[in-house]
């Protein structure tokens, strides 16, 4: 095959490579090619990847194959390959993805189970794959713009590090988020996804008490929220990025479950669209089905970038169900990735204070505080209106038991 001449696109780019089978039983070939297609239609779905076709991927079906090679013909920063071996009454799953510039690996995984429940395995493997591969390929994208030098950023660029920003969530963090992604919107304004991440931004600095002129802020994020809905319809991380904006800025909890649903037909494997899916049910009074939703997330994605929303979301909806030592552990696991997250703080601090451990939520009000000093219940008050009345009102008590400020 003559060496390509295609310049790689401005989002990540990936091949499915026909998968291998070491079974020693060539009747086996079927499935494992029927495993990379599964993969590679999943794949296909998630819109800020650029997935290459079937008819060019499997034509490196049992060749000796050099991934840097494969990236420089199909001209793709990323590869997935793997392997499938049948031995007895077990079947066994391996996939690597390797970033084709460098050769290095940067996830993998492995997968086992009984040929009786061969559909679930295989269903198993290919939604944890896909689960798997967004978010760490958002990683390495990440960690390869740092070499890069900042005269030649272009828009694409520019919100790969207002997302590294994003990640570090802390006030200064977000303001430098929100410069670049400015600068990314006036080279390309329909952007959307810059769009959305701008409005996500905004919402950190609300619902961390730093939003420097609260009325402009949320009209703006609210603006773009709904204007990157309007060009990225059918993007999921536009849309669940959208429904946490429109959420959290503009309380229209109906709204916001209905983008996050979409958000999750588009990947019904996003670990992010179930978490934002589940924050959007337990803020509507169903506090079991969201705790279903975010274990969905936890298994899919037990490492994930924002695993902290997750751990939060759980944290919370367990103490509306009234278990308050589930909801204590879950707001500890939040804060262990992320110990700045005002949710979580609040969550622990209602949590210990339910549990009489009075020293220790009072320990945890004044961390708190020092996030937002001017935090106060009746300034909270006015964000609980999105919960029914006894929700409400349970965490209101709680807080004001654990000792914050009226």
């Amino acid at each position: 095959m003559a060496a390509s001449q295609f310049s790689t696109p401005d989002r990540p780019s990936i091949a499915v490579l026909p998968f291998t089978n070491i079974s020693g039983d060539p009747e086996q070939d079927y499935f494992a090619d029927g495993m990379a297609e599964e993969i590679l239609t999943a794949l296909s779905r998630c819109k800020s990847l650029f997935v290459i076709a079937r008819n060019s991927s499997f034509t490196y079906k049992n060749k000796p194959v050099d991934v840097r090679q494969v990236g420089r013909e199909l001209g793709v920063r990323y590869v997935l390959e793997g392997s499938v071996r049948r031995g007895a009454n077990r079947l066994r799953f391996t996939a690597q993805l390797i970033d084709a510039t460098s050769g290095a690996h940067i996830w993998a995984d492995r997968f086992e189970g009984e040929v009786t429940d061969v559909f679930e395995l295989q269903d198993r493997f290919t939604e944890s794959i896909v689960a798997a591969i967004e978010p760490n390929l958002q990683l390495a994208e990440i960690d390869r713009l740092k070499n890069k030098p900042a005269s030649n950023l272009d828009a694409y660029d520019l919100m790969l590090r207002a997302q590294q920003l994003e990640y570090e969530f802390t006030e200064e963090s977000l303001t430098a988020a929100l410069a670049w992604l400015t600068q990314a919107l006036m080279i390309d304004p329909s952007y959307a996804p810059a769009m959305a991440l701008a409005a996500y931004c905004y919402v950190g600095r609300r619902i961390q008490g730093w939003t420097k002129d609260f009325s402009a802020e949320t009209a703006e994020g609210l603006r773009l929220a709904s204007r990157a809905v309007e060009l990225g319809k059918d993007d999921g991380n536009v849309l669940w990025m959208a429904a946490y904006s429109v959420w959290q800025l503009g309380r229209d909890v109906q709204r916001a479950n209905e983008l996050a649903y979409r958000s999750l037909r588009l990947n019904s494997n996003s670990a992010i669209a179930l978490t934002i899916t589940a924050w959007t049910e337990m803020i509507s009074g169903n506090p079991g089905k969201a705790i279903e939703l975010y274990h969905r997330a936890d298994r899919l994605s037990p490492r994930d970038p924002r695993g902290w929303l997750i751990a939060t979301g759980l944290g919370l909806a367990h103490f509306y169900e009234g278990r308050f030592d589930e909801a204590k552990s879950w707001a500890e696991k939040a804060l262990g990735h992320n110990p700045r997250f005002a949710i979580a703080l609040r969550c622990l601090a209602a949590s210990l204070a339910k549990l009489g451990q009075r020293e220790k939520a009072s320990a945890v009000v004044q961390e708190m505080l020092k996030i937002e000093p001017q935090f106060t219940l009746s300034s909270f008050r006015a964000q609980l209106r999105l919960l029914d009345d006894s929700q409400g009102n349970r965490f209101l008590d709680a807080l004001r038991l654990a000792g914050f400020p009226e």
